[in-house]
Order: structure tokens, then sequence, then C-alpha cells
């Protein structure tokens, strides 16, 4: 019945695609120069005393320090993307938001709304820390994707943070790759300053062949100490078109999603918010004829609830606190549908038609920090104390397979402390001392492994003239083996029906966790008033080298297994008349420490703005190698090039802007071949080019009028990493991006004194 109703949505959403809407409200240059982590309201107050241009292009940042300060003056490698940028963008899932930003990268598959980010070639298994409001996400799943991926509705977002590289270890244990701090909606995104209610309203369409979104949120300042917001969305997709157009089959879902948020300020400059986010997606995931897959109607529920404490007075240097405590459940309900067109008639390992399983997560934790300020001679100081914690239980099931066997059950409790003194001298000397201790024990029915470890952080950054500043840093992240790395077991289906598994997982207790050492140096340049009155200059540019010693890959190993080819008469093939074929050319697969790993690469982001036109440019030049092997890491993505170019007209009324991301080839020889079976372990992927086209119109702010037009030249592409691994029994799979695709909505915004 679920899904009958859903095809009946369906079908009713390909008849309410409508084509009203585009706007680029103020910054589409801002690839990763556009967010908020500020209230509405100071933006707003930013926005009386300074020209457009700053506002877009000077944000406040916490993310690499935990102390506010500009994104263009962060000593770091910091992206942001606000509220007006995800207006425009219009995006279905949130790999749509980091349209060409420098090194991030998404393993996504296209028949699973799930989302694996990727930040300079490290990925999975928490390498990269997903916070959405503070509450850390660490759902995970063996299989054919990513391992390590979270749920997010891009509808629900305000903004964004990305710190690229383990320097912001403040945030917690295994952010080797980097932190993504997702933040949602809140009062002040609805409210303008003086309105007591309102409501934010938006619908959207799409083609290719038909999505419908729609949102409505509610916020009210019931008085000046408590402020109490509610919303919900809901989002229909059908499958889509690829490039050919041909359809990719099992890309469409379904997503509805509720949030409410309660805000109490009980004493002068403290505030409590009380947070609630739930998350319901029906889909089927698999892929029957291409892959071989078997096909499974899914249901995810996503849970998140948390508490946050924070206080703040101008006048106190000793105290600045922030305190949150956070529960995050993500669920996952499968049945099978259908066997792989190889395994039609399923198999103990894999499964039957109708059988159940459900794969589940509960992560609790909590992280508190405090900031003293304090002057010592010509120095100034900021102190931040803190420490954080939190707990993984896995609890899966899988009664008549083996999911629950390579998704092993178990806890994970991670935990840890840190302090962070930064100093500046005069206007031209920044120095940021930070040391964080790491523990971490892990638990199951049959095994358990723990350790610690101390990571240091030193940061010096100059400025020998105004708006130039050299900053190099050194740095150190600690990442601790999850569970299903150190624990699993069991045997992966055959890919024939009659033929022997295709290799066996082997566990390994004795896994040590991953040291990732950062040595950076980048150039931070900010010019104002260049050509004209008014105009802006913000760039970032740096140079990365990443050694993660104790690297943690799957090795597969042991001798080959052989079967008796396809038909024929096992007694002949027993006889060696017939000569046994091979099926695969291992047998065993266990996660181990394989060594070193070193991944470097050059990063740079550069925009200027002219309020009434704008232009950025953006990229990443990336390698990763086994220092052991010699060979290729896998997820280190291709090479990228992205440009923007806007112009807004009619007293900044009318946005229109064209954006083109020019992404590289990958190539065998890029690609990691670990069995030596000459088969690279994912497919290459050739070349491709997206143009993106976003018009807007906002009359007032009441209204928002967006559209856009996503592939515009209707290319065939398929990103890395978007699809299956490779075997010996038959190549992988991967899922190409749309195609052509047009986007229109409309936002319309209510307010009352």
């Amino acid at each position: 019945m679920r899904h009958q109703a859903r095809r009946i949505r369906r079908g009713f959403s390909e008849l309410a695609v409508v084509a009203l809407c585009a706007a680029i409200p103020a910054a589409a240059q801002a690839q990763s120069q556009t967010a908020q982590s500020q209230t509405p309201e100071q933006n707003r107050a930013m926005a009386q005393a300074t020209p457009q241009s700053t506002i877009t292009l000077d944000t406040l940042v916490i993310g690499a320090t935990k102390t506010e300060e500009k994104a263009i003056d962060s000593l770091a490698g910091v992206s942001v993307v606000g509220e007006q940028q995800l207006q425009q963008l219009m995006p279905a899932r949130p790999s749509d938001i980091f349209f060409g930003m420098p090194s991030v990268w998404f393993q996504d598959r296209g028949d699973s709304p799930e989302s694996s980010i990727n930040i300079r070639g490290l990925q999975d298994f928490g390498r990269v820390a997903v916070l959405i409001d503070g509450a850390r996400q660490n759902f995970q799943r063996s299989g054919h994707n990513a391992s390590g991926t979270f749920f997010l509705e891009p509808e629900l977002l305000a903004g964004l943070e990305i710190v690229r590289g383990p320097v912001a270890n403040i945030y917690g244990s295994g952010a080797i790759g980097g932190v993504a701090s997702f933040r949602t909606k809140d009062v002040d995104d609805i409210l303008r300053p003086g309105e007591r209610w309102g409501s934010q309203n938006h619908v959207m369409g799409m083609s290719n062949t038909a999505q419908i979104l729609g949102s409505t949120f509610f916020g009210a300042r019931i008085n000046p100490n408590l402020d109490v917001f509610a919303g919900g969305t809901y989002r229909d997709r059908s499958n889509f078109k690829d490039g050919d157009g041909d359809i990719v089959p099992n890309t469409a879902y379904d997503v509805t999603t509720g949030i409410a948020k309660v805000t109490a300020r009980p004493w002068d400059g403290h505030e409590v918010k009380l947070t609630g986010i739930t998350y319901d997606s029906g889909y089927q995931t698999g892929q029957q004829a291409q892959a071989q897959e078997s096909v499974y109607a899914t249901n995810v529920i996503n849970n998140i609830a948390s508490a946050r404490w924070k206080y703040f007075r101008p006048e106190d240097h000793l105290l600045n606190f922030d305190a949150n405590v956070y529960f995050t459940n993500t669920r996952q309900d499968q049945t099978k549908v259908a066997n792989g067109t190889l395994t039609s008639l399923g198999n103990p390992i894999s499964g039957y038609v109708g059988d159940k399983r459900s794969f589940s997560i509960e992560t609790v934790g909590f992280d508190v920090n405090n900031t003293s300020r304090f002057d010592f001679g010509p120095f100034r100081n900021a102190l931040t104390l803190g420490g954080d914690g939190f707990r993984d239980t896995v609890d899966n099931s899988d009664p008549t397979g083996n999911g629950a066997v390579l998704t092993p059950n178990g806890e994970r409790t991670v935990s840890g402390a840190f302090a962070q003194l930064r100093t500046n001298y005069s206007s031209w000397l920044e120095v940021i001392g930070a040391v964080r201790y790491d523990s971490y024990e892990l638990q199951s029915a049959t095994d358990s492994s723990s350790g610690d470890h101390v990571s240091p952080k030193i940061t010096v950054g100059i400025t020998p003239f105004q708006g130039f500043t050299v900053y190099g840093t050194h740095a150190q992240g600690y990442r601790a083996p999850a569970v299903t790395e150190t624990l699993v077991s069991g045997a992966h289906p055959p890919f024939a029906a009659g033929f022997p598994d295709l290799f066996t997982f082997v566990p390994n207790p004795e896994l040590k966790p991953e040291i990732g050492t950062t040595k950076e140096v980048g150039v931070n340049l900010k010019y104002d008033n260049i050509l004209t009155a008014g105009d802006a200059f913000r760039g970032k540019i740096n140079y990365f080298q990443n050694d993660v010693s104790d690297y943690i890959e799957l090795v597969t190993f042991g001798p080959p297994i052989t079967a008796c080819p396809p038909g024929a008469p096992v007694f002949l093939c027993s006889l060696g008349i017939i000569p046994l074929i091979v099926v695969n050319t291992y047998s065993l697969a266990q996660y181990q420490n394989i060594g070193d790993a070193r991944i470097k690469g050059t990063e740079f982001d550069l925009n200027y703005d002219a309020v009434s036109w704008f232009v950025g440019v953006s990229g990443q030049r990336i390698r990763g190698t086994d220092e052991t092997s010699g060979q290729p890491l896998i997820t280190v993505q291709p090479d990228q090039v992205a440009t923007t170019f806007g112009v807004r007209l009619y007293d900044r009324k009318l946005t229109a802007a064209i954006r083109w991301a020019a992404v590289a080839s990958k190539s065998a020889d890029q690609i990691p071949d670990r069995d030596h079976d000459g088969i690279p372990d994912f497919l290459p992927t050739a070349s491709y080019n997206l143009v993106n086209f976003y018009l807007g119109y906002t009359p007032n702010d009441m209204v928002t009028a967006s559209f856009g037009i996503e592939n515009l030249l209707n290319e065939y592409y398929i990103p890395y990493l978007a699809g299956t691994p490779n075997t010996t029994a038959g190549n992988g799979f991967v899922f190409p991006g749309p195609g052509i695709t047009y986007k229109a909505g409309l936002q319309v915004r209510f307010g009352a004194m």
C-alpha cells in the first residue's frame, strides 16, 4: 500500500510541475564563501552599513577554532554556504549544495537518497565528521556503497560550514579528513527584526521526469525570552533520465521531514535551545539487471534530538561557553522484493524475496567548551578548553541473510578533551596552539579493543601588509577504527546460483587507529575598493600534505576461488576433463593497517564582487598514494575547476548567473588494483562539463521567485565512485548523473509585528 501510494503521489507530482521560480539572491559567485554561521539579524545589521559585495564575501565562521572570525580570516581551508546560496541552488540532495566547492566530493548512489561526503580524498567510517545542529551522524552499512552515510533534507538547512583537514581536531575524534557542519533553520531565518510571528512557504517543481517539493515553517517570538519554531517538508521524485535520455532505474524516492525548536533565555546572556528533527524516506534500492543486485523496498527514519546551553556577555571575558548534548537514531528497514538476475533463486547469504532485515545505529553524545579572553602585554589571547564524547550502539537484524554479520553489532565509545590558545599580536601576527587527548573503547559479544593518543596542532599566520596573510599549519588527527572495520565476519554472496561464495570477510580485533598528520601552507587575500567603490576581492589558496599512518583499507588475499563452468557436468570437472574457471582471484578480505598513506594537493577559491556583477573560480588537484604498495588511493576525487559569472539588475532585485564545472577524467592508472587481477577496483570515468544556469527575482523581502537549468548541455556523465566496485566475476555498475533538468520555485514569507 505504501508503494502504491507513492506511485499515486508521483503521478500527481508529474501533473503539478510548474515553471515558477528562480532566484539567486546575492552571491551566486561564492561557491565556498557565502555562508551564515551568524544569525540573519546580524547579517541585516551588517547590510545597513556595508556594501553588498562585502556581505556576501565576509561571513562569520567558528569551525576551525570554535572562536568567531570571518571566513577569509580563518587560517585554514574553510568553505561556507549560506541561506541565499541554498535558495539559488534549489538542491534536491546534499551533494547539489557543493557544486564547485574545492576538495569536496560525494560517493552517492542514484538509487538511494543517502549521502557520503569526501573531503581531500578521505571518507568513510568517520574520517569526515558530519554534524547536524551539532549532532553526529555515524550511520554505516556494508554493501555496494560508501561505508559511512547520512540522511538530510536540504530544504531544512539555513547554512553549512566545511573545514578541510584535521585542523579542527577540537571538534572531536576521527575527523582526519575534515568537518561538515550543517545548521538547520530557526526563528531568525524566518522573522525580520521587530516581527513577532511569521511563516515561510516554498513550493518547487522539477522536470526529469518529475519532482515536487513543498515546505512550510512557522516562527514566533512569544516574548524577548522565548522563541518557538516548527515546520515540515515533503519531497517526491520520480526516476530520472540520464544525458542519453535513458531512465535510471530505482532513482525515485519520497522524503517527509519535521522540525521543532524552542529557545529560552532564562537569564541575561544565557540561551537554552531544544531541537527535534525527524526524517522519513521511502525508496527502492538495488540494480537487478545491470549489477546483478538484489532489490530492496527501503524505509529510513532518522531522528535527532539535542539540547544546547550557550552563555555570552561582551563584558564577561572569563566565561563564554557552549554545551550541547544530543541523540541520533538512524534505522533502515528493508524488504527484499527481487533477486539479482544471476541469483534469481536467492540464497542463504543474500536471502530470499520477502525476507526482511534492518540496520540501526544509536549515537548519544556531548560537546562542551569555554573560551576565556585576556591580554598579556601587547598580546591578545583566547583560551578555549573543552571536552566531548559519543557512544555508538549498532543493532542490526537479518534473520535469513548475513546483513547483520557483514555489518556487525557492537558498541564504540569515543571521548576526548582539548586545550587551545589563540594569540594575536598587533595586526600582523596570529598563533594558534592546541593539544587534544583522545581515547576509545570498542566492544562486541566476542572481541574488544581500545586505545588513546595525544594530537598537537600549531598554526602561525603573518600579515606583512594589509590584505595579504600567509599561514602555515602542522596538525594531527586521530581516528578510532569502527565496529565494522574491526569485527566484520562472514561470506559475501555468490555472483551466480550454484557458485561458491565470492569471498569471506575476516575480523581484525588487532586493528590500530589511524593518525593523520597534515602540513599546510596557505594564503588569504582580502582587498576592497579595487576597481570601483564598494567592490571586493577574496581569495584562498593553499597547499597541503596529509600523511596518514596505520591507514586502514580493505585488503584481499588468500587462494583463488574456482568452480565448474556454468552448465558443465560437475563430475567432468572433478575428473579434470573440463578445466575449472576462476570465480574470484582471492578468497578472503579483511580491514588491515596497510601502512602509511600520503595525500597532497592544491586548492584555490577566488571571488570578485563589483555589486552589479560578480565572478569566481575555484578548484583542486589532489593525489593520494599507498606508500607501502605504491598504488593510488581509491577515494581521491578527480581534478576540478569551477567558474561562476553573474549580474545583478534592477536595484539588485534580479540576479542571473551561470556556473561551469570542468571535471577531469579518472583513468585506470589513477585507481588501485589491490587484488592484482588487472581490473581497477572502481570503473574509470571520463572527463565531463556541467553547466548550470540560474535566474532569480526578489521584488521585496517577502517573495523570491527562482528558475534554474541544471546540466544545460544535457551531457551524459558519470561521477567518480558513483556505482559499485569492480569484481573479477563481473564489472561494477555505475550511476550516470541526471540529464538536463529544469527547476522552478516560489518562496513566500509572511511576518507580523
